[in-house]
């Protein structure tokens, strides 16, 4: 089907109502197959307002005598309402929008389409490959080797083609194990901590059944981790299901790693919400923090009483818990939940911000968000489908990645100088995790983005970002190195609503944002006054 089909009405007069804080605009909105626009007209001095479709979450329309309204809310939380003259060409325009927006074929989404000026196809993809982590932990242990078992990801479909694992396993033992595990997710390894010679692990959870079955080469892998780490090491295995959700997960062909199994291991259970309590958690703050009509008090108690900050408070204490078992308890760290594709992800990331001061620099960050989500298998097509205010509530959709995002902004919030970059670069990963004209949130994991050529069709996010423009937005100006873990006070009290995502469209700029404008100025004027200084020549005396 040619996108034409689905477009009723190509253009027609219109007004925009972008929010409280911006002026209408008028002009003449048109409809293509990605985007919605509105031309201003010749003597306006307003520039040209583009929209592309994919970001819209839902679509309210309603008429009058000669003329309609049409209410698009958006996956970025933004809400725009057009008036469009003609009620026919109003109804018609929010017929092709629904139509447009809700297209399921990745490849013809607008990454396949995108070419912008200054990138190339294929720049930056190569930028976080699993073989340039692989060399970090080659310098510091030669207990792991990089495997390429999975290389027609034929062994676990969600996995990366090349995973890092214990150097005394082959590739058979890996291939068994992960028929043991849900999924094919066998343990890899996240991260390997210098300073105390441990590591932190992930993977789905064991096929134990209520036959309570074993795998001799499941046990021999994490033996072998265990002997890889410093002698006498031990390890902590993080279960971020209740205890209650893993006994009925036996019932069903999953369960749980048995002690007399896996010896030098203990089970701790820190369960964390995934799925439909999550996103209906999400929308309810959402519904809370854009009801207007509502009094202070009122509005005080809806935000707590959507449990949202409850869920930032578990993933940090979970992500805290596997942290101190590895720099203060010396120990080995395996997290799993049931997939190994949502909360596990949510916990191995945070923990390696808490102790890793390279993943709180820009570059490292970004690894860390491609190694430890994109390439682990997160299910972002599925999981990012709709935002808040989608009316369909499928199974399948969950808002964890942007938990892990306003856990990142928590870190940040209490430590303002430890992480290189700042709430830009948070909100333009949630922006295009949901919806984006690049191409590397697309799709559920590596195999389905190496079917759809993603990597040599599309351009990639990182390219976009790191170009110098976008870096003023997403750099902390207040930056300092921090060798050191940082531990957050994960207590209620500690932790703040992210008014900058959860009230950016409806609330004008906080002080607190005026001022971080005002240190950006004089970080910028200060770095011109150094460059227009006038060098020393080294032949020259200096006093």
């Amino acid at each position: 089907m040619e996108f034409s089909d689905l477009i009723r009405t190509g253009r027609a007069q219109a007004k925009l109502l972008r929010g409280p804080e911006a002026p209408p605009l008028r002009g003449t909105l048109c409809l293509t197959g990605h985007h919605l626009l509105l031309s201003p007209g010749p003597q306006a001095t307003s520039e040209l307002w583009l929209l592309l479709l994919r970001s819209v979450d839902s679509i309210e329309k309603r008429v009058a005598s000669d003329s309609g309204t049409i209410t698009l809310r958006c996956k970025d939380l933004r809400v725009l309402q057009l008036e469009i003259e003609g009620v026919e060409a109003s109804l018609d325009i929010a017929r092709s929008i629904e139509a447009l927006s809700s297209l399921e074929s990745v490849i013809t989404s607008f990454p396949f389409f995108y070419r912008p000026k200054g990138l190339r196809l294929g720049d930056a993809w190569h930028f976080h490959p699993p073989e340039r982590y692989y060399k970090r932990v080659a310098r510091e242990t030669n207990a792991w080797r990089l495997s390429e078992v999975n290389e027609d990801f034929s062994v676990c479909p969600s996995y990366p083609r090349a995973v890092i694992v214990p150097r005394s396993v082959d590739d058979g033992a890996l291939a068994r194990s992960a028929r043991f595990r849900q999924g094919g997710r066998f343990p890899v390894l996240s991260y390997h901590h210098a300073p105390s010679g441990t590591v932190l692990v992930r993977s789905s959870q064991p096929l134990t059944g209520p036959q309570k079955r074993r795998c001799a080469e499941d046990e021999e892998l994490l033996r072998a981790v265990l002997a890889g780490a410093r002698p006498g090491a031990r390890g902590f295995i993080v279960d971020t299901r209740s205890s209650q959700a893993a006994k009925q997960a036996r019932m069903t062909g999953g369960g749980t790693e048995a002690k007399a199994a896996y010896p030098g291991w203990k089970r701790l259970h820190r369960p964390l919400e995934r799925g439909q309590p999550l996103q209906e958690s999400f929308v309810r703050l959402v519904e809370a923090c854009g009801d207007l009509q509502q009094s202070t008090d009122s509005w005080l108690r809806r935000p707590e009483g959507c449990c949202w900050l409850a869920h930032v408070k578990e993933a940090l204490s979970a992500a805290c818990l596997a942290a101190q078992g590895m720099e203060r308890e010396g120990a080995c760290i395996l997290v799993h939940g049931a997939e190994g594709t949502d909360s596990t992800l949510l916990v191995t990331s945070l923990a390696q911000l808490i102790l890793d001061p390279l993943s709180r620099t820009m570059a490292g960050f970004q690894e860390l968000v491609e190694r430890e989500w994109i390439q682990a298998g997160h299910p972002f097509q599925l999981r990012c489908a709709h935002s808040a205010f989608s009316h369909a509530r499928p199974k399948h959709e969950a808002p964890t990645f942007l938990l892990f995002l306003d856990c990142v902004w928590q870190l940040g919030r209490q430590f303002p100088l430890s992480l290189e970059f700042g709430e830009g670069l948070l909100l333009a990963l949630f922006e295009h995790a949901y919806a984006s004209p690049f191409g590397t949130f697309l799709c559920n994991s590596e195999k389905e983005r190496c079917l759809c050529e993603v990597r040599t069709r599309t351009h990639s996010l990182w390219s976009g970002l790191n170009q110098p423009k976008e870096q003023r937005k997403l750099r902390n100006p207040l930056y300092a190195p921090n060798p050191l873990a940082i531990w957050p006070s994960v207590e209620l009290q500690s932790l703040r609503l992210w008014q900058g995502l959860f009230l950016r469209w409806i609330r004008p700029p906080e002080p607190s944002e005026v001022a971080w404008e005002k240190v950006w100025q004089i970080v910028t004027d200060k770095e011109k006054t150094k460059l227009s200084q006038p060098t020393v020549s080294a032949s020259e005396p200096q006093l």
